[in-house]
C-alpha cells in the first residue's frame, strides 16, 4: 500500500508519503511547513514536492489519510476537501485520523500523558492516552483551567501557550504539531491490522459561530398625518 497523508488542522501544513511493507511502514518523503495564513496556498505545492522526493505518482497512491481536527475550519476545510478531491479523482480509498492522534504518536511516549492543540478563544482541544499509540477517551474541548491533568504531562501547541496552567514542563513538551509521517503510519498500521478508521469528515467540537437567520422582522411604514 502506498499511501498520501496530510494534516491541516493546526498551523502546520505537513505531507508525506508512506508505504506498508513487510517489515513495517517506511516513510519515502515528508514535508511540513508552520504558516497559518497559508494552508490553501501551500498544501497543494508541498503534496506534488512530496511525491517527487518519493519517486512516485498520483496513479501509484493506493490510499489517502487526511487528519480530521479538530481544528479551526478555514484550515481544516483546505486538507479535508484536497483528500476528498485526489480520492475522487484517483478512485482511491479516503481515510480520516484525528490530529491529535498524530500528535501523540509522534511523541512515541509509553507512559501515559495529555495531548493538547490550541482551539483559540482561549480554549484547547485535549485528549488523555495510556501511550503514543492508544487514547483513553474523547477529544474535547476546554478552557485549560477546567482540564484535570491529574499530574500527567502535556504535550502540543496547546500546552506551550498554557503552561503557565498546565504545568511549567509543558512549554517545552515537543511535539508542538503533528506530522504527516506519524498520520500516515498511525492509518497505515490500523489498516493493516484491519482496524476501522475514521471517515474523511471534519471533527467539530463546538456548535458553528454563524447560524441562519430568523424570520425578518416587519418595518412599520408611518404616515404622516
Amino acid at each position: 500500500m502506498l499511501l498520501l497523508a496530510f494534516d491541516t488542522a493546526t498551523p502546520a501544513i505537513t505531507s508525506a508519503v508512506c508505504e506498508a511493507r513487510d517489515d513495517g511502514v517506511r516513510v519515502r518523503a515528508a514535508a511540513s511547513t508552520v504558516d497559518a495564513r497559508h494552508h490553501g496556498e501551500l498544501l497543494s505545492p508541498q503534496i506534488g514536492e512530496s511525491l517527487a522526493q518519493a519517486g512516485a505518482a498520483f496513479s501509484d497512491l493506493t490510499h489517502i489519510a487526511v487528519g480530521i481536527g479538530p481544528g479551526p475550519y478555514t484550515g481544516l476545510r483546505v486538507g479535508l476537501s484536497t483528500a476528498h478531491a485526489l480520492a475522487e479523482a484517483l478512485g482511491i480509498a479516503c481515510h480520516g485520523v484525528p490530529t491529535l492522534d498524530a500528535i501523540a504518536f509522534a511523541s512515541g511516549r509509553e507512559a501515559p500523558f495529555i495531548a493538547a492543540t490550541d482551539a483559540r478563544r482561549k480554549e484547547i482541544f485535549w485528549a488523555r492516552y495510556s501511550d503514543a499509540r492508544t487514547r483513553t477517551g474523547e477529544i474535547a474541548v476546554d478552557r485549560p483551567s477546567a482540564v484535570d491533568t491529574e499530574g500527567l504531562p502535556v504535550i502540543g501547541h496547546g500546552a506551550h501557550l498554557y503552561a503557565d496552567v498546565l504545568g511549567p514542563q509543558a512549554a517545552d513538551a515537543e511535539p508542538r504539531y503533528p506530522t504527516a509521517e506519524a498520520l500516515g503510519e498511525v492509518a497505515l498500521r490500523r489498516l493493516v491490522a484491519g482496524e476501522k478508521l475514521d471517515e474523511p469528515r471534519p471533527l467539530y467540537l463546538r456548535r458553528p459561530d454563524a447560524a441562519e437567520p430568523g424570520t425578518p422582522k416587519k418595518v412599520r411604514q408611518w404616515q404622516a398625518t
